[in-house]
């Protein structure tokens, strides 16, 4: 079956039942690089490689071991609607939706280096408990799929890709509520406010993406948030690390609705060549502007034989407010609907707090079905794409696929 991205988009995202096609998927789940017995749970993953065995004879060579795919694209049946919630448990002790958030002190030159570079690397910043929590929230994201996820994973973009993940697994949803990740955001914005703006599920980005800039932020502006990813695998030696250009978060050569970035192009002259390679590690978090340019470089052949699996998105400081983008490709991550207008204070359970604590008004909305996609919106603001200037911003998002190094037509 042939399909456009767009048509994905549009099939994925007006999927509003509340049914299962599939109860559970098969095979096994290789949780980390050196799993343990723990972090064994069921899925459609397997590692498998193999080799030719030589013989006696020193004459005869090896033939090179075989790369096979660590993550299969799920078939249409096993995609499942609605609310999923795995029911791991929380680590620390952690009472779910009592215990109050933790907290984890940044310095004062992290906070400094995020707004001198563009983007800042914290290590170590979650301990193995909450790494394996997430490892096995994924693993159980991944093997019982999600309809959202449909459109990313069959585009090839990623093994597997879901926007808005907090809004269909409780576990990733209970993680924002309970973990640091606020409290670490909050700091670094200089803000008294955190609420999720838009974040997504990401495992194995296949040939990785290009020069690119971030438009996928929810419906605020550049200034008003944050980008982040948490990590949950080494980084291969040979490919994998994000690449940012220092200090490009600066520039006024690219435009805030643009994606594609040719960073030959007139008015990136000073950033082009200061390049910063982060090489992240399992708990580590990255943080950066929504303006800055980067790229991830996957392997050449697209196939990813060990994991790496991260937590990301944007978020919305304080005082941040509604910036509606229905006519633009930014708006393939505001989809809901919340009933917000141009200009309306961003408060909202599709956008929920996270610091200083999360609402416990806006997480019973969430766990009970409330926050979610609409077929009548999405249908009302996907329609404002069909424009000429509009598709060529949409178009500019899947020029960044591809492999690595390719220059813009």
């Amino acid at each position: 079956m042939k399909v456009t991205p767009t048509s994905l988009l549009l099939y994925s995202s007006t999927a509003g039942l509340s049914v299962a096609f599939a109860p559970n998927r098969l095979s096994t789940f290789h949780l980390a690089q050196k799993p343990t017995h723990n972090d064994l749970t069921q899925s459609k993953v397997r590692v498998s490689q193999s080799s030719f065995s030589a013989s006696e004879d020193s004459s005869i060579i090896s033939k090179p071991l075989k790369r096979e795919k660590i993550l299969t694209e799920p078939g249409l049946w096993e995609y499942n609607f609605g609310l999923q919630d795995p029911g791991i448990p929380m680590p620390h002790g952690i009472t779910r939706d009592v215990t109050p958030p933790e907290k984890y002190e940044i310095t004062d030159e992290q906070i400094l280096t995020l707004e001198r570079d563009g983007v800042v690397h914290i290590k170590g910043v979650y301990d193995e408990d909450w790494v394996d929590y997430l490892r096995k929230a994924t693993a159980h994201q991944v093997d019982n799929p999600h309809f959202w996820a449909f459109a990313g994973t069959a585009s090839k973009l990623y093994d597997y890709i879901q926007r808005n993940v907090w809004q269909t697994n409780r576990a990733f949803a209970s993680f924002y509520y309970h973990s640091a990740v606020g409290h670490i955001l909050s700091q670094l914005g200089r803000t008294d406010e955190i609420r999720v703006s838009t974040d997504l599920l990401m495992v194995n980005p296949n040939k990785g993406f290009k020069w690119h800039q971030d438009n996928q932020n929810g419906p605020i502006t550049a200034d008003d948030g944050l980008r982040f990813w948490i990590t949950m695998d080494e980084t291969p030696a040979e490919y994998g690390a994000p690449v940012y250009l220092d200090g490009s978060h600066g520039n006024n050569a690219v435009d805030e609705q643009q994606v594609f970035v040719d960073i030959e192009m007139e008015g990136l002259e000073e950033y082009k060549d200061k390049q910063l390679a982060f090489r992240i590690m399992p708990g580590d978090m990255l943080i950066w502007h929504p303006r800055t340019v980067h790229k991830v470089d996957g392997p050449a052949d697209g196939v990813w034989t060990s994991y790496r699996r991260v937590l990301g998105g944007t978020v919305a400081k304080g005082r941040t407010f509604y910036q509606d983008k229905t006519g633009s490709g930014g708006v393939l991550s505001d989809l809901g609907r919340h009933g917000l207008k141009q200009g309306d204070k961003l408060q909202s359970p599709f956008f929920p707090v996270i610091y200083p604590r999360f609402d416990e008004k806006e997480a019973a909305d969430r766990d009970s079905g409330v926050v979610g996609r609409s077929p009548r919106d999405i249908l009302g603001k996907l329609g404002g794409l069909m424009g000429k200037a509009s598709g060529d911003k949409f178009y500019s998002f899947f020029q960044v696929l591809g492999s690595q190094g390719n220059k813009k037509d």
